[in-house]
């Protein structure tokens, strides 16, 4: 990592801490991350060496899901929260390819990723991008931001993107609350985007996964299938459901498909607000 900081974010980011973000971009083989990151990412490894699978799995639902609703619903403005560190190909850049005249706004609290904001400000020509900052725990904070500076209106249908995010909002956050909160400021015809960690198929492991974490001092929650269904209360979900990631309207080449659920233990879900 050589990118100069922006003034005053240095000691925000927790170089002497493992970072979820940094992990996970080590997961996908990015070099965005700091050793105590890469040791933390490896003690998870050896308790499951099939997260660099998750992730990639991951990253694949969240190109394919984003594909379809700008494609086959028209959804022309996405908003994305816990960005993450970008990592080509971003959301806009998935999206502008069906609808060029699409609206991206990011949301994430880590310095990180403002560091690496301008990969996210790349808009086609008739499109738009933006980046907020904003912590998802203050639902109602946040969204005052994004009306106040991001690109999309939360007057009309959106596509929300909370993937991969949830699980590091335990309940004592009110991760429901959250949720709720966010798809009340929606309008009618939006969509909800969800992708989840999950113990079903390995509960021991995940235990010692969420341990790990829990130590390097990023909270982590990780919920069966039922706990993220409801997430969705009072959406209609798309087909096929809350499902396991790579089953979850596969497409030829796209992701890892020829694997375990406990590869992936990984549940997704799109819905429609009514």
């Amino acid at each position: 990592m050589s990118d100069e900081l922006p003034q005053g974010t240095e000691d925000r980011l927790r170089q002497d801490l493992p970072h979820s973000a940094r992990m996970y971009d080590y997961y996908l083989g990015g070099n965005t991350n700091y050793a105590v990151d890469r040791d933390a990412a490896e003690k998870v490894i050896v308790s499951f060496p099939a997260v660099r699978t998750a992730a990639r799995v991951n990253r694949a639902f969240v190109h394919r899901s984003a594909r379809l609703l700008a494609r086959d619903h028209g959804v022309r403005q996405f908003l994305d929260i816990g960005t993450g560190i970008p990592t080509a190909p971003n959301l806009h850049e998935v999206v502008q390819r069906e609808q060029p005249a699409a609206r991206v706004t990011y949301v994430d609290n880590d310095p990180i990723v403002l560091v690496y904001a301008d990969s996210l400000l790349r808009s086609s020509p008739e499109g738009a991008t933006g980046y907020v900052e904003a912590d998802v725990t203050d639902p109602a904070r946040l969204l005052d931001v994004v009306r106040r500076e991001g690109c999309v209106d939360l007057a009309q249908p959106l596509g929300l993107s909370l993937n991969a995010l949830l699980h590091f909002v335990p309940d004592d956050q009110d991760a429901y609350g959250v949720v709720d909160t966010l798809v009340a400021a929606l309008a009618p015809g939006s969509y909800l985007t969800i992708s989840h960690c999950t113990p079903d198929f390995a509960p021991e492991v995940w235990a010692q996964i969420v341990d790990v974490y829990t130590q390097g001092g990023t909270p982590l929650q990780v919920r069966s299938r039922s706990e993220v269904r409801d997430f969705f209360t009072g959406l209609d979900l798309l087909d096929p459901g809350v499902e396991v990631a790579h089953r979850w309207n596969p497409e030829p080449a796209s992701g890892p498909s020829l694997i375990s659920d406990a590869d992936a233990s990984l549940y997704v879900g799109v819905a429609r607000k009514p």
